[in-house]
């Protein structure tokens, strides 16, 4: 072999051995234009993501606080009071007026007036009566130790009404638990009540056993009781 054949054989094997080709080289390859694109396109999408859920997270924390907040707000309102207190009242009086006595919001049921029969304190049992009721008749159940009632005063009053043949109840101001007033002899309320109260005293109870046409008549309808009538009634002031 001529010696100047070996000679570039000899330089092209050192250069090979010199310079390893790219796909052989140690070390990772190196990327393309493309490629480096196509990491920072990535890249900028993840972060974007990793931003928009911490603004998602956020939303849903400040979200979270508003709710505990009105639920809070309305468990706090449920459980406050309606309506004005007596202590509140009373504080306002005695800051307003330091001699001003404090005056109640409810009054106790049934107003019974002082030093009356404690029975006044409790709802009487009406039953029907027998026979025929032919004129007003007042029947002292409890004498009151108080004034007599006069026409022209207006009189404070608890009762039970039922019908005088079966005694079905009708009407009592003990279920509504509110004392009845009305000036007595002025026509608002029915004869046998302006005429068979007058001279009972305060404190008292009374039956008034009372004729169809002292009361409502023997056909009143619009849901009143005809025929004769039955009351129990407690007098509790007159004035």
């Amino acid at each position: 072999m001529p010696e100047s054949a070996v000679s570039r054989d000899s330089a092209a094997a050192k250069r090979a051995v010199a310079a390893p080709s790219r796909r052989g080289a140690a070390g990772p390859p190196l990327k393309t234009k493309a490629e480096k694109r196509a990491e920072a396109k990535a890249n900028k999408a993840r972060a974007r993501a990793m931003q928009k859920r911490r603004q998602t997270l956020s939303v849903v924390g400040a979200a979270l606080a508003v709710i505990a907040v009105v639920v809070g707000f309305a468990l706090w309102i449920g459980n406050t009071p309606t309506g004005t207190t007596p202590t509140t009242e009373s504080t306002s009086a005695a800051a307003l007026d330091p001699g001003a006595a404090a005056t109640p919001t409810a009054v106790a049921f049934p107003p019974v007036p002082a030093g009356a029969d404690p029975a006044l304190s409790r709802k009487p049992e009406a039953k029907a009566g027998t026979g025929t009721v032919k004129e007003l008749k007042t029947t002292t159940l409890i004498e009151g130790t108080g004034a007599a009632a006069q026409a022209g005063q207006t009189i404070q009053v608890n009762y039970v009404g039922v019908t005088f043949a079966d005694g079905k109840e009708f009407d009592a101001s003990w279920e509504r638990k509110e004392a009845f007033s009305f000036q007595l002899g002025a026509g608002n309320v029915i004869q046998g009540w302006d005429k068979g109260l007058v001279g009972v005293k305060v404190g008292s109870r009374v039956q008034l056993d009372i004729p169809a046409d002292q009361a409502y008549g023997e056909n009143p309808g619009e849901g009143r009781p005809g025929g004769a009538l039955r009351f129990i009634v407690d007098v509790l002031s007159a004035a």
